[in-house]
């Protein structure tokens, strides 16, 4: 069945685009076409997975010439292998779980039949990113998320700050795409071919220069994409789009696109010391920054989103490492536990109306559905055993301490051990950040007052998604996993665990918990007051997108400002005195074309006298 790979990307398009017709934009029609398409795909993933885990190291390929451009050849088609394939049903049951969670989230939303066609648009988008074989035909995929991203975060285009959400996503996304384009330039022309498998067979005999300069701008491209500092802002305002949509960015599609990008060409990213020290540091430098945001947000939306910046730089990190197994896990268990804890986010908002935590105090305690998701997807986020993310993040760990003490593949020394104490320090932060979570949506006295009930839709989406967050991510995965994907040559083979490593970050975690607990005297006190005046620093995200500001966006805005003003009194001055000397002009010599035959005749009869007079005198 590998051959019906194609199908992935091909449901979701054409569910996008029966939806956009204009007679299938009725709200039921919307809505079966959309969860049709949904639930196709996710079937169609989950039965390709089989045949692909059967046998995981063969690659099934079906390309297409699409245009013979000299002695590069464009390809399209399929490069369908076990990696592709846990990542398709990652994708594909997420992105079912938000259409079935957005039919009831936006039950009395009149714009509905469009983004549920833009959703399946985005999924399909993003499937494409994920089995294509060719890095040209990747980067159509890349874009149109980039696209889908735009409309749906700015869905709400009648509130100021969704608009300007929406555009400050797309330009600072464009910035890393550009290095994306130039990066698959540069490694096309050095390899002669853009197609996956071709570059990574001609890695060893790329130029240095170019294998460098090509795998730092793709990196770029991975900043943009997966919210890594630089490239990190437009993340948190991204919260202005629906929640299903928060979930669906953050869970399994647009920001785990770089990091898929980094697992798929992992042997190439590993060639280069470069290029694995830059990502080592910026992967330590986006963690740690992410996770002291999200402790010190007042709004749940974009905790999580800071979360997810910083957990991200995690996944990043591993790779850097090395951990290709590590990385990829803690991307499966992320987003599971995310993609839950953004849907049980919507219940709350829904329930409340507003995203303030600090009006949400005790709300979940008459929410047993939100409850347990929270719960369960918070504890899988912290890292506390028996959930996922224990394994995941002390997998991750066992990477980062192998690459500080220069042992295998990964970044210099130095780098190493600065991204194992970022690593390190994270697992705290981000056990600290969970623990205010649950303390002040979990913690007594429960309010009093009329609550909105969720709908039937939402609450089946979040239950379904806590049952495969609590169950099929539990002790068994870390096992199974290297067999599913082995790792590429030169990564680290297999996951590295042990029990002292689980115990102690359980530890960790255990103790942080506690003494958060103790500070905020069961519940009755938020633990951000420990952040005393850093507090608003640290919320801002150390006033990177402030910086920003005042260094480009004002800058550019007065030179903007400039060139319209120069064009307002100078250009167009200029041209209205042409038109009105043209007037002018034409006025005056109105007299001599003024449509008199006599004085034509006239004129014409004293002009050849005047010539006949001129010659007579001169000879």
């Amino acid at each position: 069945m590998s051959s019906a790979a194609w199908l992935l990307p091909a449901i979701p398009f054409a569910a996008a685009l029966l939806g956009a017709l204009p007679a299938c934009r009725t709200r039921p029609r919307a809505a079966a076409i959309a969860l049709t398409g949904a639930t196709t795909t996710a079937l169609v993933a989950l039965l390709l997975l089989p045949s692909a885990l059967d046998d995981p190291t063969r690659v099934r390929l079906d390309r297409l010439l699409i245009a013979p451009a000299g002695a590069l050849q464009v390809l399209a088609g399929t490069r369908f292998d076990s990696l592709a394939a846990v990542v398709a049903v990652m994708v594909g049951v997420v992105a079912l779980a938000v259409q079935v969670y957005s039919v009831g989230y936006l039950h009395d939303d009149l714009r509905y039949p469009s983004y549920a066609a833009q959703v399946s648009l985005f999924t399909s988008a993003m499937l494409l990113v994920v089995v294509a074989s060719d890095l040209l035909e990747l980067l159509v995929g890349w874009e149109v998320m980039g696209l889908c991203s735009y409309l749906l975060i700015g869905h709400y285009r009648e509130l100021d700050y969704a608009r300007r959400a929406a555009v400050k996503a797309f330009l600072v996304t464009r910035i890393g795409d550009v290095g994306m384009l130039l990066g698959v330039a540069v490694l096309g022309t050095a390899a002669g071919t853009t197609d996956i498998g071709e570059l990574l067979a001609a890695v060893p005999r790329l130029p240095h220069g170019a294998l460098v300069a090509g795998s730092l701008l793709l990196l770029l491209g991975v900043a943009g994409k997966s919210a890594q500092f630089p490239l990190h802002v437009w993340l948190p305002d991204a919260m202005a789009g629906p929640t299903p949509i928060s979930a669906l960015i953050h869970a399994a599609t647009m920001v785990a696109a770089g990091v898929y990008l980094v697992a798929r060409l992992h042997p190439l990213f590993l060639a280069s010391t470069v290029t694995l020290d830059v990502l080592a540091l910026m992967a330590a430098v986006t963690m740690l920054l992410g996770a002291l945001a999200a402790f010190a947000q007042d709004d749940l939306k974009r905790l999580l989103a800071w979360s997810t910046t910083s957990q991200l730089a995690y996944m990043l990190g591993a790779l850097a490492a090395g951990g290709y197994d590590a990385g990829l896990l803690h991307l499966m268990v992320h987003a599971s536990a995310k993609a839950l804890l953004f849907l049980a986010a919507g219940l709350v908002l829904h329930a409340v109306h507003t995203g303030a935590l600090s009006q949400m105090r005790g709300v979940a305690r008459r929410m047993p559905v939100a409850a347990l998701a929270l719960i369960v997807g918070g504890l899988t986020l912290a890292g506390l055993p028996p959930f996922a993310g224990a394994w995941s993040k002390d997998s991750v760990l066992a990477a980062m301490k192998s690459a500080a003490g220069g042992s295998g593949p990964g970044p210099d020394q130095f780098e190493g051990v600065l991204l194992y104490l970022a690593g390190l320090a994270t697992v705290l932060i981000t056990a600290a950040y969970v623990a205010r979570l649950l303390l002040i949506l979990l913690a007594p006295p429960a309010p009093r007052g009329d609550l909105h009930e969720p709908r039937l839709s939402m609450a089946q989406s979040v239950t379904a998604l806590t049952v495969t967050c609590g169950v099929s991510t539990f002790l068994a995965l870390p096992d199974a996993l290297p067999s599913w994907l082995p790792a590429p040559a030169g990564a680290r083979e297999g996951i590295e665990l042990s029990v002292g490593g689980v115990t102690l970050t359980a530890i960790g975690v255990l103790a942080v918990f506690a003494a958060l607990w103790l500070y905020s005297h069961a519940g009755a006190r938020d633990p951000v007051l420990l952040l005393g005046s850093s507090q608003r620093r640290l919320r801002s995200g150390f006033g990177v997108d402030a910086l920003y500001d005042r260094g480009a966006v004002r800058p550019t805005r007065s030179v903007a400002a400039a060139v319209a003003e120069t064009d307002a009194s100078a250009i167009n001055h200029a041209v209205e005195g042409i038109g009105r000397s043209a007037v002018r002009t034409s006025s005056s010599l109105r007299v001599v074309g003024a449509g008199r035959v006599r004085s034509y005749l006239a004129a014409l009869i004293a002009g050849v006298l005047l010539v006949v007079v001129s010659v007579a005198v001169v000879v």
